[in-house]
């Protein structure tokens, strides 16, 4: 049971919780132009993705500096699986990251664009043949999760004549007497006798040049990823002993942004879901929606099954965290790697497009539903604002075209255009100031990473969503 504490706040808290998402200076400066965001959404339609990459550049030095306050060689790819435009992948090249590549596509289109195959990596949970070949053609690193891709790893080398680098994903860490499970990777305990096995002791994958370990763990824990890192160093010493050099440890992703101004506000929202959800104040989510969170016999089950939208510890200091965490020998890992020459890599999605875009959506109706609840319906659905989060707990900005000087607050659920009743855009019911009129626009700030593209679907025909990239010197936008 996720148990949060009792809110003693000396500012009176309003009866619907909020959650004042921050907000960059370009995105409220963009939200300024009501005129031109009506020409654009004329133009695209409904909805559009906004992109200002610069942004980037100050989420990629949160984690250069903490490699370079260790000392540590390093290597920062952008996980292109959180945002599908060109443009961001086109900032992170140029601000010095390789590229983290999760399909035959997102590969193929790197290479398209010019960009060095030396700077992309290969992650795909499924690699088929066409993209090994690709991959093994130009040079690119392969990440190798299971035995019969290091089968057809060796089979594409061996008709192209030529060796692959390549790097083997681990799991399966110990973590308080138990193991952490994953669906992905080798088990750390088996590894080692598989590399010996079919590396060391034999050619079967005499094509294979081993340069590294890699993991992915799911969640968002520094300490499990201290562990994870501690475990791969010391089976790189293992390695080492046996003259196999292990280059580099990819610690993947998952690092830890913050959406939110206020912790306050996030303890509130918490405290309020659980009084809701245990039928002790009206609702504050679409037919009481737990998020999570559910009754059973007159207790309150569960645990928020959502994005720790606020986190005190973030980015680069989340990843100190990780590079802090005691070795076996007493020593810091982040020490540790360097006294061993390791290289460590990394892979951020989500935390390096924070403050990089918005969505924008028009309003199409608005109705009162049989429970008295105003239902604001808009020119998108669910799939164009959806992740694996089971909501997106930040407030939306709404343009009104005719701001009434004294207006009646209203309480109201954004609703999308799939014939579904589930089609709710945001499960939690948002106050504004007045109820917005059909053709104004509701604004979804800090949607890049994940928010826009994972999950975006063309259901009932529906065009996807226009990306665009705003110049701010120039005014311009461009399609990416």
């Amino acid at each position: 049971m996720n148990s949060r504490p009792t809110i003693q706040s000396p500012i009176p808290m309003p009866d619907l919780p909020k959650l004042s998402p921050i907000t960059s200076t370009w995105m409220k400066e963009l939200m300024g132009k009501s005129l031109l965001i009506s020409e654009l959404i004329e133009k695209h339609g409904s909805p559009i993705n906004i992109h200002q990459p610069d942004a980037m550049e100050d989420n990629f030095i949160s984690y250069h500096k903490v490699f370079k306050d260790f000392g540590l060689k390093h290597k920062i790819f952008f996980a292109r699986k959180a945002n599908k435009t060109k443009g961001v992948v086109r900032k992170a090249n140029s601000i010095g990251m390789g590229i983290d590549t999760a399909s035959l596509q997102e590969y193929q289109q790197c290479i398209e664009m010019g960009l060095d195959p030396s700077d992309l990596i290969v992650t795909a949970a499924v690699k088929n043949k066409k993209l090994v070949e690709s991959a093994v053609k130009n040079g690119s690193l392969i990440i190798l999760d299971n035995s019969d891709e290091c089968e057809l790893v060796q089979r594409v080398a061996m008709d192209q004549e030529r060796s692959v680098d390549i790097a083997f994903r681990v799991s399966g860490f110990l973590a308080k007497d138990q193991k952490l499970y994953s669906r992905f990777g080798f088990d750390i305990d088996e590894i080692e006798d598989f590399i010996t096995a079919n590396l060391l002791d034999s050619d079967h994958f005499n094509l294979l040049n081993y340069k590294g370990l890699h993991f992915h763990l799911n969640g968002y824990s520094i300490q499990e990823r201290g562990i994870a890192l501690t475990q791969c160093l010391a089976l790189a010493q293992k390695l080492l002993d046996k003259r196999m050099k292990t280059e580099f440890i990819d610690i993947g992703g998952g690092f830890l942004m913050n959406y939110l101004e206020s912790e306050l506000e996030w303890d509130y929202f918490n405290q309020q879901l659980r009084l809701a959800v245990g039928n002790k104040r009206e609702e504050i989510t679409f037919e009481n929606q737990g998020l999570g969170l559910h009754m059973s016999g007159g207790v309150l089950l569960g645990q928020l099954k959502t994005y720790p939208f606020w986190s005190p510890v973030t980015k680069g200091e989340f990843l100190r965290g990780i590079l802090s965490s005691q070795s076996q020998s007493g020593k810091m890992a982040g020490t540790l790697a360097k006294e061993m020459g390791i290289e460590i890599r990394m892979e951020p999605g989500r935390s390096m497009l924070d403050q990089v875009g918005l969505t924008i959506a028009k309003v199409a109706f608005r109705k009162k539903d049989q429970k008295g609840n105003w239902l604001i319906g808009l020119e998108m659905n669910m799939t164009q604002m959806l992740s694996g989060s089971a909501d997106f707990l930040l407030d939306p900005y709404v343009i009104y075209q005719n701001k009434k000087a004294q207006a009646e607050p209203v309480e109201v659920y954004f609703t999308g255009a799939y014939c579904l009743e589930r089609d709710i855009l945001l499960k939690r019911k948002i106050a504004l100031t007045q109820l917005p009129n059909v053709s104004d626009f509701v604004v979804f700030v800090n949607t890049a990473g994940y928010m826009m593209h994972f999950f975006e679907s063309s259901a009932h025909l529906f065009p996807l969503a226009t990306n665009l990239i705003w110049n701010r010197k120039s005014g311009d936008f461009e399609i990416t």
